[in-house]
C-alpha cells in the first residue's frame, strides 16, 4: 500500500514538471513552441475527492499500525543526550537562550512601575529600632554600636567582639581566653602575674589581638596600658595591667565576663510590616519584589550546581527519599515569603517572614492583631490543610514560599459550644487600631 502510493506521488511529480524534451535538442531550441508573447496557460491541478482522501488515511492508519514503534534510548549515554536536549528545547520555548547548567537570576522588578504587595524585605535595627533595607543593616547597626560606647563602653565592646568578627570559631576562642584571664585574676587576686598581661604573647596575638573589640575591652573593665621591664631582656615590653580600683571589684569583672560568655552577634531583625487589607478578589495574587528573588553569590552557586546536576538526576531511576530531598533542596531557594490570612469577614492580614521560619510565629502574629487572642482558632491553606502550631514545620516545609494565602477558622469545638449556647462568634475580629489603617488592595 505504501508503494502504491509512492508511486502515485512520483507520477504526480513528473507531470507537473511540463513538456519533455529531447536529448540531442540544443538549448535555443528549448524555447516554447507556442506563441512568444502569449504566455502558456496552465490547468489548475485537481484535488483529490473526499473519497479518495477517507481512504488514503485510513490506508495511512492501518500501515502505521503494522509498523513496530521506534523504541526510546536504552544505554545511559543516549538518555542523557536526549534529557539534554529536551532542557535545551524547553529552554528555547520559555525564551531563555541558556543552556541547563547556567544560571539566570530574575530581574527585580521596578518598584514605581506597579503597586507591589509590599516596597521592600526591610528589617528592624534592636539598638535603634530604625527600619532598614537589605542594603543598609550591616553600616547601621554598626554606626550604632560605635556610638553607644559614650554611654556604655562595655557592652559597646562586647557587642563589636561579637558583631565586627564574622568567624564564630575564632569569636568563642578569643572570648575563652578572655574568661579565662579574667578567672585567674578572681580566683588570685592576690597574684601580681595574673594582672599583668603581654601583647606580644604568642597566645594573645594568635587569638585576642586578631579580634575587633577586644582591646576596647580590656580598656573598658579596667586595664591599662604600660611598658614593663622583662627579665633576662633589654628593653621594656608592653603589657595590660589591672588598675589597683578595678581589682578592688572583683564582682563587676566576673559580671563583664559573663555578659561577654553569653553574648551574642547584633542582627537586624525581620520586620513584619504588617498591613491590613479590605476584602478583595485580588486576595491570591501577589506582586513581589525583587528582594524576594535576588541571590546573593552563595545561591547562585548553589543553583548552577544543582541545574548542572539536572541532567544526572533525571536519567536516572529515584527514590522516594532522593525525591523528597530534591524537592527540599528546590524549596530553599526562597528566603522570604509574604503571607496573607483572610478572616470570616473578607479582611487580610498580611507580614513578611523568612521560608524557613515556623508556623507558630504566624500564630503569633494572627493572635496579636485579634480582639480576643485567647479563643482558640486555626489557619488553613489552599484545599483545606490545616496548618498544625503544635507540630510547626517550617513554611518552606509547607510550600508557602514565596507567597501564599490561608484562611483563618475558629476552633471547630469553640463553634460548637457557641451554636450550643445559641450564641455566633464576633463578626468583628481583628483590634479596631487595625481596622482604622486597613488599606484597599490594588
Amino acid at each position: 500500500m505504501k508503494k502504491f502510493f509512492q508511486e502515485i506521488k512520483a507520477d504526480i511529480k513528473f507531470k507537473s514538471a511540463g513538456p519533455g524534451q529531447k536529448l540531442t535538442e540544443s538549448v535555443g531550441e528549448r524555447a516554447p513552441r507556442g506563441k512568444p508573447n502569449q504566455p502558456a496557460l496552465q490547468q489548475p491541478r485537481q484535488g483529490p475527492t473526499n473519497e479518495a482522501r477517507m481512504a488514503a488515511a485510513a490506508a495511512l492508519a492501518r500501515l502505521e499500525q503494522k509498523q513496530p514503534r521506534a523504541r526510546g534510548p536504552t544505554s545511559q549515554e543516549s538518555i542523557r543526550n536526549q534529557v539534554r536536549k529536551e532542557l535545551q528545547a524547553e529552554a528555547t520555548v520559555s525564551g531563555s537562550p541558556e543552556a541547563p547548567g547556567t544560571n539566570k537570576v530574575p530581574e527585580p522588578r521596578e518598584e514605581g512601575s506597579t503597586q507591589l504587595a509590599v516596597p521592600a524585605v526591610c528589617f528592624t535595627c534592636p539598638l535603634t529600632g530604625a527600619t532598614l533595607r537589605k542594603d543598609q543593616r550591616d553600616a547601621h547597626i554598626k554606626e550604632a554600636i560605635l556610638s553607644h560606647f559614650s554611654s556604655d563602653p562595655v557592652a559597646a565592646s562586647i557587642m563589636k567582639i561579637h558583631t565586627f568578627n564574622r568567624d564564630r570559631d575564632r569569636v568563642k576562642l578569643g572570648v575563652d581566653t578572655i574568661a579565662k584571664y579574667l578567672d585567674n585574676i578572681c580566683l588570685h587576686p592576690e597574684e601580681e602575674k595574673y594582672r599583668k598581661i603581654k601583647l606580644q604573647n604568642r597566645v594573645f596575638q594568635e587569638r585576642i589581638n586578631c579580634l575587633e573589640g577586644t582591646h576596647e575591652f580590656f580598656e573598658a573593665v579596667g586595664f591599662q596600658k604600660a611598658l614593663l621591664p622583662v627579665p633576662d631582656q633589654e628593653g621594656p615590653e608592653e603589657f595590660y595591667v589591672l588598675s589597683e580600683a578595678a581589682l578592688a571589684q572583683p564582682q563587676s569583672l566576673r559580671k563583664h565576663k559573663e555578659q561577654l560568655l553569653v553574648a551574642e552577634p547584633v542582627r537586624a531583625t525581620l520586620a513584619r510590616q504588617r498591613r491590613v487589607f479590605q476584602p478583595s478578589p485580588l486576595a491570591s495574587q501577589f506582586d513581589l519584589p525583587g528582594d524576594f528573588f535576588n541571590l546573593t553569590a552563595e545561591e547562585v552557586k548553589r543553583e548552577q550546581r544543582l541545574r548542572s546536576e539536572a541532567v544526572e538526576r533525571l536519567s536516572v531511576l529515584r527514590t522516594k527519599a532522593m525525591r523528597e530531598r530534591e524537592e527540599q533542596r528546590e524549596r530553599r531557594r526562597y528566603t522570604y515569603t509574604l503571607l496573607r490570612v483572610r478572616f470570616p469577614d473578607g479582611c487580610l492580614l498580611q507580614g513578611t517572614f523568612y521560608a524557613r521560619e515556623r508556623v507558630a510565629a504566624l500564630y503569633a502574629f494572627v493572635r496579636e492583631a485579634l480582639q480576643s487572642d485567647w479563643l482558640p482558632f486555626e489557619l488553613l491553606a489552599s484545599g483545606g490543610q490545616r496548618l498544625s502550631e503544635e507540630e510547626s514545620p517550617a513554611f518552606d516545609e509547607c510550600g508557602l514560599v514565596p507567597s501564599a494565602l490561608l484562611t483563618f477558622s475558629w476552633d471547630a469545638a469553640l463553634l460548637e459550644d457557641l451554636r450550643a449556647a445559641g450564641a455566633e462568634p464576633d463578626s468583628s475580629i481583628l483590634k479596631p487600631e487595625l481596622l482604622s489603617s486597613i488599606e484597599k488592595l490594588s
